[in-house]
């Protein structure tokens, strides 16, 4: 039983703050699990993971300098990208070979460093379109309105519910093509949240959000948490690392090189040597 006014952060701390700091280190409730995972591109090994793991509930930062295979790491685990070897689970379930579109299904979604909303649809119609088991989908169906009409109605309140979360309930009717670099990312993680995930994986959440729209970015992502999500995200920004994740996991020319608490990791001197180097006490957006 949890203390009636425990946090989610609270609990995510507490479960990780016996876990070993160090590269590959098991935890108490893994949501993934990954082994011997390796992506060469010709000569390249951009990806070559022995074994990671993800802890359930918590906020996991995956850092690295640019290179580092972070990227290459999301698309291999969401099925956007095949691996040469290796094998990894989600809730204990196989996912190596499994399409894109069935690990969404199965509850682990993902966002991307450049939008991918469909710009000549309403922002109302990319949120529809992240909703499951559509009844309207099939061909034969979506001409009989009374098969899908109950279900579309509760699909565009559902919608209209996280565009007013994410303040973007004025923007609903138009194009996505109108968005800001800003408004794209939080209309890409509220159609995430359509899917209602267990595990939302967020590729440079803050790169090109104009700094009036940060704040807001972040605490999104900490709501995540505290409604039970699992959030995993790749980010140079050292300072929103600090602030919002349990743990951190550091690449470096495709392996983990470390892992830890944000403090701890970065203090690493391997980190601050395969990561940092020479300008270790500037944030990254400086170097």
């Amino acid at each position: 039983m949890h203390a009636p006014n425990t946090s989610q952060k609270d609990r995510a701390v507490l479960a990780l703050q016996n876990v070993e700091a160090r590269p590959g280190v098991s935890k108490p409730d893994p949501i993934i699990v990954a082994d011997n995972v390796v992506r060469q591109f010709g000569g390249l090994t951009a990806v070559n993971v022995e074994h990671v793991e993800i802890q359930r509930g918590a906020i996991t930062a995956l850092i690295g300098p640019n290179g580092a295979g972070k990227t290459t790491f999301f698309n291999l685990l969401t099925g956007f990208d095949k691996p040469n070897s290796g094998n990894w689970t989600f809730n204990g379930v196989e996912l190596a070979g499994v399409a894109p579109h069935k690990v969404a299904r199965m509850g682990m979604v993902r966002t991307f460093q450049l939008t991918k909303a469909l710009f000549r649809l309403s922002v109302m119609d990319n949120m529809r379109l992240g909703a499951k088991n559509q009844i309207g989908e099939g061909i034969l169906r979506s001409l009989l309105p009374f098969f899908w009409r109950n279900q579309e109605a509760q699909i565009t309140a559902r919608a209209e519910e996280l565009l007013q979360r994410f303040k973007l309930d004025a923007k609903k009717d138009d194009f996505a093509a109108a968005l800001s670099g800003g408004q794209r990312k939080l209309l890409e993680m509220a159609r995430a949240l359509m899917v209602e995930p267990e595990l939302v994986m967020l590729d440079e959440p803050m790169a090109g959000v104009n700094p009036a729209l940060t704040q807001s970015l972040l605490e999104h992502i900490k709501d995540l948490r505290e409604q039970g999500m699992t959030v995993l995200f790749v980010e140079h920004d050292m300072d929103m690392v600090r602030d919002i994740s349990d743990w951190v996991i550091v690449m470096a020319e495709g392996k983990v090189v470390a892992e830890g608490p944000p403090n701890s990791v970065m203090s690493n001197p391997a980190v601050i040597d395969a990561y940092l180097g020479a300008h270790h006490d500037l944030t990254l957006e400086e170097d």
